[in-house]
């Protein structure tokens, strides 16, 4: 490259080339390369591929983010644009999203993801609802939640002639918690009323955690013929322990941190970088130390939240932005990964009885029961079969599945793809009937009003 200059840089004269000045720069540089490069050591195919996963994963969130306004507000859920894409770039697919996904990453997975949104989700509840309207989500747990596991148990034993019924009972456990995360486009629309939001949300948050013991009491059953006698006494102390030990770990690890970082930011020792941080962690220490102690981490991380949003009161929706935002993503990371390295597998082997099953569990085995529940309350018949309606399964009977698969029952394979079918069909319905049928049923309660 030539530059009309002299040899004084100050001056404009005759042309000199730049490397007179460089190139003493470009020799030593090169002399490093040739030093230095049998030392690089060029990325080997396993890692090219981790990192092309790694770049989908990133771009799809990018994009997903940038859109996300604009998707809300169409007849499509999340988790069917995660679970889609995920299908679509994997194995069955374009071949270019491929992780190895085991089950034990998939079921941990899972877990953080279900316990920070259990958390943010309870964090943001209104207490002064729930204060007046508590009887609604008393009768979906007491009352609906064990007609939803009694009413699958029976059609479990029609659909599956075959299955022990302890592995029966395992099934219809595994399927009657509902989702938080599913759940959330309908829990945060405002055209539903409040009461019913909140009342769906305590549902899914605390509906998980108790059946947690249930599963492990008919896995035990169902694993260990000795333990058939004393099954009402192990389900009562397990039942106890979980719900005891979770809400006492959520309540009091969350207590802790609140005056800690109540202390911290009244002597401006909290900056605003750090504060975007001590939610998600708090949310994560209630749950691994109620799992480590024996309790129901799912228990934890929702009595913790709600714990949390009485104690932070006004402040609580800037604390909580960074949660919400740190859940959502981890929601599409799993979905992606689920609709990648499961429905792949999974969808080839589904038979005649487990689609028939899976389809009774989203419609009568849920909506029978939360109906019945809810009779006599002044919650009006749309509103009752509204409630049913919205029982996604999605997380946490992920986490049951792989939780069955572990225990390697006779008919486990059995129980995990009818688990698998359920919570794919679930995704697609729910994904899609969300949005328009909670416009519905906000136009309906407005007119009433009027």
């Amino acid at each position: 490259m030539w530059l009309p200059k002299t040899t004084d840089i100050g001056q404009i004269g005759e042309p000199y080339d730049i490397t007179s000045i460089t190139g003493p720069f470009w020799f030593g540089f090169l002399n490093l390369t040739q030093t230095l490069g049998p030392k690089i050591r060029p990325i080997n195919s396993e890692e090219k591929i981790m990192y092309q996963h790694l770049a989908i994963l990133a771009a799809f969130v990018l994009v997903y983010s940038a859109v996300a306004g604009r998707l809300e507000k169409m007849p499509i859920g999340g988790a069917v644009v995660a679970i889609g894409f995920g299908f679509i770039c994997g194995p069955l697919g374009l071949k270019i999203f491929t992780p190895h996904v085991d089950e034990e990453l998939l079921r941990t997975l899972a877990e953080l993801t279900l316990a920070l949104v259990l958390f943010t989700d309870a964090a943001n509840a209104n207490l002064g609802v729930l204060k007046i309207r508590l009887q609604i989500p008393e009768r979906l747990l007491l009352i609906g939640l064990p007609l939803t596991i009694l009413l699958g148990f029976g059609f479990g034993i029609l659909v599956f002639p075959g299955m022990a019924l302890f592995e029966v009972a395992v099934l219809a456990t595994m399927l009657a918690p509902t989702d938080a995360a599913l759940g959330k486009a309908v829990v945060t629309n405002p055209a539903v009323p409040v009461t019913l939001r909140e009342s769906l949300n305590v549902e899914s948050g605390l509906n998980d955690g108790i059946c947690v013991p249930i599963l492990f009491v008919f896995l035990t059953l169902a694993s260990d013929a000795t333990m058939k006698r004393s099954g009402a006494q192990l389900a009562l102390v397990l039942v106890a322990q979980q719900i005891g030990i979770g809400a006492a770990v959520g309540l009091g690890l969350t207590a802790a941190g609140g005056w800690l970082l109540k202390r911290c930011a009244q002597r401006n020792w909290i900056t605003e970088t750090w504060r975007q941080l001590p939610v998600v962690a708090l949310a994560f220490m209630c749950f691994s130390v109620a799992q480590i102690l024996g309790g129901s981490g799912f228990i934890a991380s929702f009595t913790g939240g709600i714990l949390f949003g009485a104690l932070a009161k006004e402040h609580k929706h800037d604390l909580l932005r960074a949660a919400e935002g740190a859940g959502d993503t981890m929601s599409l990371v799993t979905w992606m990964s689920f609709g990648a390295a499961v429905v792949g597998q999974v969808i080839g082997k589904f038979n005649w009885s487990i689609l028939i099953y899976s389809c009774l569990s989203l419609t009568v085995v849920r909506m029978l029961p939360v109906y019945l529940s809810l009779a006599g309350s002044s919650l009006k018949p749309g509103s009752r079969l509204f409630l049913g309606w919205f029982g996604p399964r999605g997380l946490a009977t992920v986490v049951f599945a792989v939780i069955v698969l572990n225990h390697h029952l006779p008919g486990g394979n059995e129980i995990v793809l009818t688990a698998a079918c359920t919570v794919i069909l679930s995704i697609l319905a729910h994904g899609f009937s969300a949005n328009p049928l909670a416009a519905l049923l906000g136009k309906r309660e407005t007119s009433r009003v009027q």
